[in-house]
């Protein structure tokens, strides 16, 4: 019978990701399988925060430099993509800082159309950046690490440090004033 050291580390779910840290503490290298998991929903978010290709792989890149040098301080408590995001936040928040409040200003970033076909008319697409631009930051932070990020609200939570019930509350509030914002002014 196998080990639990020998067994292939397959999965998706946190569990896996727990398994995967304890892996990647005892041997570095392991920490790829975690990166590679993790990579695109990362580069997703700050790059929903920076609003540039050069400046996302950058502050990517830094966050699992981080995520990799903190790993032996690492405790599972089943939310490692939470303990990513928590630094990816730091992370760009330290490229904030360095630069001026002007070049900080950066157009939201507005998914691609569907491949369905479908398309979106121009000024829908132009009302919903300007509501956007309107949110104080914390709501396009929820935006963020919601569909950017694809994090449960229980992830929000824990990268909020936030209760989940009050992260659901807020985005479901925050999304049906976006809404009608919109309809208001497409009457």
């Amino acid at each position: 019978m196998a080990s639990d050291s020998d067994r292939p580390i397959v999965g998706q779910d946190e569990k896996d990701d727990g398994v995967l840290a304890a892996a990647a503490q005892r041997d570095p290298a392991a920490f790829a399988l975690l990166y590679d998991r993790h990579i695109q929903p990362i580069y997703r978010y700050v790059y929903s925060h920076v609003g540039r290709r050069a400046e996302a792989e950058d502050v990517t890149s830094q966050t699992f430099v981080s995520a990799l040098e903190a790993l032996p301080r690492y405790r599972h408590r089943g939310h490692f993509d939470a303990w990513l995001f928590s630094i990816a936040r730091s992370k760009v928040m330290d490229l904030f800082r360095h630069q001026s409040a002007a070049r900080r200003q950066v157009e939201p970033v507005m998914p691609e159309p569907d491949s369905s076909g479908d398309q979106v008319p121009a000024e829908d697409v132009q009302s919903l950046r300007a509501v956007l631009r309107s949110l104080p930051e914390e709501e396009r932070e929820l935006l963020r690490l919601r569909y950017a990020a694809g994090l449960t609200f229980g992830k929000m939570a824990s990268v909020l440090g936030r209760k989940e019930e009050a992260v659901k509350k807020s985005v479901y509030r925050l999304l049906a004033r976006i809404r009608g914002s919109m309809e208001a002014r497409h009457g």
